[in-house]
C-alpha cells in the first residue's frame, strides 16, 4: 500500500458517535478519509434503502458529510456523489457501539454498509465493540482497525467478501490476540411489551435478551474469551449442501 488510500467511513450510530470519530482520527494518519454518516442513530436498519422520500445530505467540511438516511443510503450517496472522481479504495463501517455477531448481522446497519460495499465491488470492513457502555474508550479499537487494514492484502480476499470484526470491550490494553471465526448462533427470547398512550391507543416496545451458543470457532465464543473475532462473510444465502441434495428431485406442481 504505497499510495495514500482513500477511505469511505460510515456507521449506524450517527456521525457524532465515539466509535466513528476515533476511527476517523486513526485512519486519517495514513489515509484520506471521507465520513458520510447518518445524522441520527440508525441501529437495526439492516440493508434498507430510502425509496419513499427524498434524501438530504449536508457537507460539514471537506471530509465530513451527514445524511438523514440509512447506512446503505450513506454508501450510495458517497459513491455516486462524494466520490465522483474515483471510488474509494476501502469502506469502513463502525466502530459500532455494541457487538454485531451471529444472527444479529442480518439486522445490523453497520454490517449492511459493508455488504453494500461488497456488492459495489469495494473491499469493505465492519467493526464493532461488544459490551459497549457510554464513555468506553475507542482508541485501541481504532488502532487495531488501522493495523488490520495494513495487513489486509495478506488475506487475498475477493471483493465480494467483506470482513466483520468484533472487538471485546476495551480493557485499556492494545488489542493483539485474535481469531478468524465463523458466524455464531443465538436464540433471542423476544418480548413484546404493550402499553397505552395518553389518548388510549396501544403502542409496543420490542425487547428481550439473546442466549448465545458458545460453539468453538464462532464469533461469540471468541469474543467471550477476550479475543478479537475476524469473520470473512459474503452475501450469498444459498445452502450449497441442500441444493446439491435436492437438484435432481422431480416435483409434481
Amino acid at each position: 500500500m504505497s499510495k495514500k488510500l482513500r477511505i469511505l467511513l460510515t456507521n449506524d450510530d450517527g456521525y457524532y458517535s465515539d466509535g466513528i470519530n476515533a476511527l476517523f482520527k486513526e485512519l486519517s494518519r495514513t489515509a484520506e478519509v471521507f465520513m458520510v454518516a447518518p445524522d441520527r442513530e440508525q441501529s437495526a436498519s439492516s440493508h434498507s434503502l430510502t425509496l419513499n422520500r427524498p434524501l438530504r445530505m449536508h457537507k460539514l467540511d471537506r471530509y465530513h458529510y451527514t445524511t438523514d438516511g440509512t447506512p446503505t443510503d450513506c454508501v450510495m450517496l458517497a459513491i455516486h456523489h462524494v466520490f465522483k472522481k474515483g471510488r474509494p479504495d476501502f469502506i469502513f463501517s463502525g466502530i459500532n457501539h455494541g457487538a454485531n455477531m451471529g444472527d444479529d448481522v442480518t439486522y445490523s446497519g453497520t454490517v449492511a454498509a459493508a455488504i453494500e460495499g461488497a456488492i459495489l465491488g469495494i473491499p469493505s470492513i465492519a467493526v464493532s465493540m461488544a459490551n459497549y457502555k457510554p464513555g468506553t474508550p475507542m482508541v485501541n479499537g481504532a488502532k487495531f482497525a488501522a493495523k488490520f487494514l495494513r495487513q489486509y492484502p495478506k488475506l487475498d480476499l475477493p471483493v465480494s467478501v467483506f470482513v466483520n470484526i468484533n472487538l471485546p470491550v476495551d480493557n485499556g490494553k492494545p488489542y493483539r490476540r485474535y481469531e478468524f471465526t465463523s458466524q455464531g448462533f443465538r436464540h433471542y427470547k423476544d418480548i413484546i411489551i404493550e402499553k397505552t398512550d395518553p389518548r388510549g391507543q396501544a403502542y409496543y416496545w420490542i425487547g428481550g435478551r439473546p442466549e448465545w451458543k458458545t460453539t468453538k470457532g464462532t464469533d461469540f465464543a471468541t469474543v467471550s474469551r477476550g479475543l478479537v473475532s475476524i469473520s470473512p462473510m459474503k452475501l450469498d444465502f444459498t445452502d450449497r449442501d441442500a441444493l446439491k441434495r435436492i437438484e435432481d428431485i422431480k416435483l409434481r406442481l
